[in-house]
């Protein structure tokens, strides 16, 4: 059969790539990927040079993707997904993995919840590799979506996802919480009510975990919107922030964990 890909174009080169556009500049991809720019760099030239036509723009010190990078971006997923079943495929024919669970989870979980679902999976199916991914609803719904996870341990809503192909088994119910800085006083004998807070600082999750729309939520509600001093993309970040007393913030129960 006659080698129609050109040899530039690699799985390495097509990870890089995908990095690379996920993360939006060479630097972080560099540092996500442990490379050094250079190589980022290179391997991004030479996959241009293999693909046969332009990637890339450059704008000052930045390199932007062209509309042939998210073209072959789509491809690329595919891709990689495709060979990543393929490979797991073949080791069972071989007799080597008995399967791999690809879990998606909230950072949250993480500390009491997760443990308990993996110890109880793996008395269950012993020989079952088990690989574990942390972000936010968003990201992990989009990774489920493109066939990335198997499996998400997310917040949902009733009803959320009655019209789509998920299956979807609730594991418990949250309520949500009023996190302050230790050095205030609050009335824990009777429920917080957030326009006693109006005059205070908050902090927050970035948009996409589940923790802001409850967030959003909450304020709506309450009748006005709250001075945000920062947002932060993982709840042990936002916890240490009120800690330091940094403001409040409004966080699931399975968060206040972390507190």
């Amino acid at each position: 059969m006659q080698e129609d890909i050109n040899q530039e174009i690699t799985f390495r080169k097509l990870s890089v790539f995908m990095m690379f556009m996920a993360k939006g500049n060479i630097a972080r991809t560099a540092e996500a990927m442990k490379l050094s720019s250079v190589s980022v760099h290179r391997a991004l030239h030479t996959l241009e040079e293999g693909v046969g036509c332009p990637l890339f723009v450059h704008k000052g010190r930045n390199l932007l993707p062209l509309q042939a990078a998210w073209t072959l971006l789509e491809y690329c997923q595919d891709v990689i997904s495709l060979m990543n079943r393929g490979l797991e495929a073949t080791r069972k024919v071989a007799g080597v993995g008995q399967g791999r669970l690809r879990i998606g989870t909230l950072y949250s979980l993480t500390l009491e919840t997760v443990p308990r679902i993996i110890m109880g999976m793996k008395l269950r199916r012993p020989e079952l590799e088990l690989d574990l991914t942390m972000g936010s609803n968003q990201m992990l719904l989009d990774m489920l979506e493109d066939d990335a996870l198997d499996a998400i341990l997310i917040a949902t809503n009733e009803g959320e996802f009655n019209n789509t192909a998920f299956d979807v088994v609730p594991l418990f119910e949250d309520d949500i919480f009023l996190a302050a800085p230790a050095t205030e006083r609050l009335d824990a004998s009777r429920l917080a009510d957030l326009r006693d807070y109006a005059d205070r600082k908050f902090v927050s999750l970035a948009e996409g975990f589940a923790t802001y729309a409850g967030f959003r939520e909450a304020f709506h509600i309450a009748g006005f919107e709250p001075e945000i001093v920062t947002r932060v993309n993982d709840i042990f970040s936002m916890i240490s922030l009120v800690q330091a007393g940094v403001g409040f913030c409004p966080a699931a129960g399975a968060d206040e964990e972390s507190v």
